[in-house]
């Protein structure tokens, strides 16, 4: 079994439910990372012990604490302290396929790329109707949450930490904030074809908390789009979409995700244009 010079960072924020099966599937990679940094981001569940716990098992697990700052100044932070030459970013939500890492840098080992990235990511709780609903709000019917990289805006999920260094890493701008390092870098991530999974929020309490943290992102048209999103967000547009969607997808209850979904987009637009979008 090889060991890749790559750090794995790995943001978590009340991620309790799913943070002992992303560790797991990392820890079974047919090439091993040098290390597994997690950060707990102020969390206020059991996410700091279900970490420690895993560490005291397997070695190449850390946990660094900090008070909530959101996910980007948590992968800065740690991508400082790193000791792998490439640098890996996942969430706590996520579950890898086996040859995960191996795939995902071996064009940054041989040479071809500073970064990459990949499409190959697939929803783990199909199984849940409100898992299900969240990729038929983004009009996707299958389990795939990306698919082809065509059209689709690219994140760097690998890069070499220099690079990451040079340019000091993520702004911290909200939901949108992995899209930054494309800007700052000036380049595009190499396409793998490295396969993982992803956890839908499962539950209408997860759905508004994701929706709100998305809703106060920052917009393009700054004070504008805030107030385009408030507009397009309202309960009685978001009633009349969802009800269209149920009949489309044969989901009576995506009416209730609908409705759910877009308050918390409007409130979370609803504060940021009165406080700002800071995580």
């Amino acid at each position: 079994m090889k060991q890749l010079s790559v750090s794995v960072i790995i943001p978590a924020f009340n991620e309790a439910d799913t943070i002992g099966l992303c560790l797991e599937s990392l820890r079974n990679q047919t090439d091993l990372p040098l290390e597994i940094l997690v950060v707990d981001d102020g969390s206020t569940d059991e996410t700091g012990s279900l970490v420690k716990q895993f560490a005291k098992n397997y070695h190449r697990v850390r946990l660094l604490v900090q008070p909530h700052q959101g996910p980007a100044l948590s992968r800065n932070l740690v991508a400082k302290q790193a000791k792998g030459a490439v640098l890996v970013f996942v969430d706590a939500d996520m579950e890898f396929s086996p040859d995960f890492l191996v795939t995902l840098t071996q064009p940054i080992f041989s040479d071809k790329a500073r970064g990459t990235w990949s499409g190959e990511e697939w929803v783990r709780n199909w199984d849940n109707v409100w898992a299900r609903c969240w990729n038929f709000n983004a009009n996707r019917r299958s389990l795939m949450m990306i698919g082809s990289d065509k059209g689709q805006k690219r994140v760097f999920r690998a890069v070499l930490r220099s690079e990451f260094l040079r340019v000091s890493g993520f702004d911290s701008i909200g939901y949108t904030d992995d899209w930054t390092l494309v800007n700052k870098l000036g380049y595009q991530p190499k396409a793998t074809r490295a396969k993982f999974f992803h956890y839908n929020p499962d539950s209408l309490k997860k759905i508004f908390s994701q929706a709100y943290w998305i809703g106060k992102r920052q917009y393009k048209l700054g004070q504008l789009g805030t107030i385009i999103t408030l507009v397009k967000y309202n309960p009685g547009f978001s009633l009349i979409v969802g009800m269209a969607k149920s009949i489309k997808y044969l989901e009576p209850r995506f009416v209730v995700f609908k409705l759910v979904h877009n308050w918390g987009i409007f409130r979370g637009a609803w504060d940021s244009l009165r406080h700002g979008s800071r995580y």
